[in-house]
């Protein structure tokens, strides 16, 4: 069966949604339905998850499927923007960890589980962000999840950019039922939502939610304005920083640095996995007292285990080299490379949205063009993530490249030539199936 006339089956037609709201007794029988419409795409090379690496996420790696297809390529869906979980100082900051603490950081941080390493880190985020007290989380996700359930009661509201992450969307439903979504970076939205509470409730405490960096669109806040907006409003700002954190800025403080925010937002929250070559995430804030609030009432770091010495002694190691003047020169090589990958897309009709960051989204359009799309990419041995319905609208399929300071420009350039023909091939052969069906 080829693309033809896979056009108008449930291969195409379906998404993971489709399956979300099981129903029937049988809590195992009934993910089956997803389990045959999973393995149908995977047969045909139409489910580009859940993929594996054979070495480290380099420029160039070899990528496994789940059937266990190996195919050698360029890497553009690997998170190490500043290519640091190959650099020499944090291996050996790895390896001296293992040499002085183990791998193992034994307790959670409530029960002895904090280490020497953890307590650096710590110090030199709080130093980085002008945020001095700093709880550390053993995922970004928990750091997420953890911070809003600690501090969200189920008589406050939760104001939510309508892009934010599924792990800010997911506490913010834990913690109340007065959750409010605005339009995505629409600050004068914010303002009209905190007003329409603060008439019905004079006394609730209000979270207002955004990211430094929206990874799939590669757009940012006017942090300053909603800022103020919120201290207008009695309300608590949160900044999610992950994608942006050490990958821009000056001095690689992101998006807020760059707005000239440091120290002046009430809630800094981030992630290590983008740019800091580990696992993990922090909230940074002004107030011992929501550290410790956030450390005891946070389940993610109350019931989870520490980050180990070896992953705290990495980040501390990467933040370093992201202080450092070779931090500058790296981030400069990095948007070096995303200006010839949007420049090189942008020759060829393809324009990249939002602005210049480590996160390109190279749009598609509908499913059905950008799984056919994903297939043919990685057959022409370059990676990247598909993105599509429900992560994106239903015509809003997108290739989120991530590009890092360790690519060549001849790679960015291949990468770009092969992503422009593919996109093209797969619409004309769905440009070509529907004209068959309006001819049917």
């Amino acid at each position: 069966m080829n693309d033809r006339d896979l056009f108008g089956s449930e291969l195409f037609t379906h998404h993971v949604g489709t399956y979300a709201q099981p129903a029937g007794p049988d809590l195992l029988g009934r993910t089956e339905a997803f389990f045959a419409w999973q393995d149908a795409r995977r047969e045909r090379g139409l489910w580009p998850y859940s993929r594996s690496l054979d070495y480290g996420p380099g420029a160039e790696c070899v990528v496994r499927s789940e059937s266990g297809v190996a195919v050698a390529g360029l890497n553009f869906a690997s998170q190490d923007y500043l290519g640091l979980s190959s650099h020499p100082a944090v291996a050996e900051a790895a390896h001296r960890a293992i040499r002085e603490f183990g791998p193992h950081s034994a307790g959670s941080g409530m029960f002895v589980g904090n280490t020497t390493p953890s307590l650096r880190l710590e110090e030199a985020l709080g130093e980085a962000l002008e945020a001095p007290h700093v709880a550390l989380f053993s995922t970004g996700w928990g750091a997420g999840f953890g911070t809003i359930t600690a501090l969200v009661r189920p008589g406050d509201h939760v104001v939510l950019d309508s892009l934010s992450h599924a792990c800010l969307q997911t506490g913010a439903a834990a913690a109340t039922r007065n959750v409010h979504r605005f339009r995505h970076l629409d600050n004068e939205g914010v303002r009209e939502r905190l007003r329409e509470i603060r008439a019905s409730d004079a006394g609730c405490g209000i979270l207002v939610v955004t990211e430094g960096l929206f990874s799939m669109d590669s757009d940012v806040p006017r942090i300053e304005e909603l800022q103020a907006i919120c201290r207008e409003w009695g309300a608590t700002l949160l900044v999610d920083v992950a994608h942006d954190l050490g990958a821009l800025g000056p001095r690689g403080t992101g998006s807020i640095g760059a707005q000239e925010m440091l120290g002046k937002v009430d809630l800094v929250l981030g992630a290590f996995s983008k740019t800091f070559a580990s696992n993990g995430g922090f909230l940074a804030t002004r107030s011992p007292a929501v550290r410790q609030y956030v450390r005891v009432f946070g389940g993610p770091h109350i019931f989870s285990n520490a980050l180990s010495p070896v992953q705290a002694e990495v980040v501390r190691e990467a933040l370093d080299i992201v202080r450092s003047d070779e931090g500058d020169v790296l981030r400069e090589r990095l948007l070096d490379n995303v200006h010839v990958l949007r420049d090189a897309l942008a020759g060829r009709g393809i324009h990249c949205l939002g602005m210049p960051s480590a996160v390109v989204p190279v749009p598609i359009g509908d499913t059905p063009t950008a799984r056919v799309a994903g297939r043919l990419l990685s057959e022409r041995h370059v990676f990247a993530n598909l993105v599509e319905y429900p992560a994106v609208p239903v015509k809003g399929s997108r290739f989120r490249m991530q590009v890092m300071a360790t690519h060549t420009e001849a790679q960015v350039l291949e990468a770009a030539a092969v992503v422009a023909d593919v996109i093209a091939e797969a619409r004309g052969i769905a440009a070509g199936e529907e004209a068959r069906r309006a001819v049917a």
